[in-house]
């Protein structure tokens, strides 16, 4: 009797483009159409926090990264606010070391996890001031190297501060990528390995900007704007339930 071929352990590795879910109600995905009608249909929505926070002219790299930890399981509303006060007192890893540990988490109570962030943006000021010669570098592993700082935030503050070529991947970018089939993946990580080798480099920083005001008013969480979508003729709805 032939043994039977072996049992083959399902992949996590995310999926390409070409892989993603056929409809025969759909037109083929193309992303610079579909980026083109995102950008068209955000307009007068409120931009992602840490690009009008730049707009305002906090645009150094310690500014966009203390803005991201601020940012972290908020709202833009919340943290924006947040940002520019904290900022107001403090837009240099020096001033944020004077400022001490629990002044900072007063300037930022209304953040979720308030007291942990305001240990980790003081933490990450002494470092830089005692070890780093008062700057943070343009480095992404340095800048995760420390303690409560992702992929998501390292890159988000290189894109936006240093102009580096970098995907910033939050719940909003997963959410959207994989449900119109771009990618297919199961974790933040996950989309951000399958986006750096799908996305246009063009769309890297853009793409953050785009799917978090995008996010937040049309492929919602729950109950999406399906009917209303732009890109209804081309996002294979992946895993929606419930369309409005």
């Amino acid at each position: 009797m032939p043994r039977a071929a072996p049992r083959r352990a399902p992949s996590s590795t995310p999926r390409a483009p070409s892989e993603a879910p056929v409809r025969a109600d759909k037109e083929p995905f193309d992303i610079e159409g579909v980026l083109a009608r995102v950008r068209e249909s955000i307009r007068g929505f409120a931009d992602a926090a840490m690009f009008e926070l730049a707009a305002r002219g906090h645009t150094s790299l310690f500014e966009q990264l203390v803005a991201c930890i601020l940012s972290i399981r908020t709202l833009d509303e919340v943290s924006l606010p947040v940002a520019l006060k904290l900022l107001s007192h403090a837009r240099t890893p020096e001033a944020m070391r004077r400022l001490g540990p629990e002044r900072i988490d007063a300037l930022i109570r209304p953040v979720t996890f308030h007291e942990p962030k305001a240990g980790t943006i003081h933490a990450i000021a002494v470092r830089t001031v005692e070890e780093l010669g008062g700057e943070l570098p343009a480095d992404a592993e340095v800048l995760q190297s420390f303690k409560g700082v992702g992929p998501k935030c390292a890159h988000l503050a290189l894109g936006i501060a240093c102009g580096q070529e970098r995907i910033s991947v939050d719940i909003h970018v997963h959410r959207v990528t994989n449900r119109w089939g771009y990618v297919q993946a199961r974790t933040p990580e996950q989309t951000l390995a399958a986006l750096e080798t799908t996305l246009p480099r063009a769309h890297w920083v853009e793409l953050n900007r785009l799917l978090v005001p995008f996010g937040k008013h049309v492929c919602t969480g729950t109950r999406p704007k399906c009917s209303t979508c732009p890109v209804l003729s081309m996002c294979r709805q992946v895993g929606v339930r419930n369309p409005r």
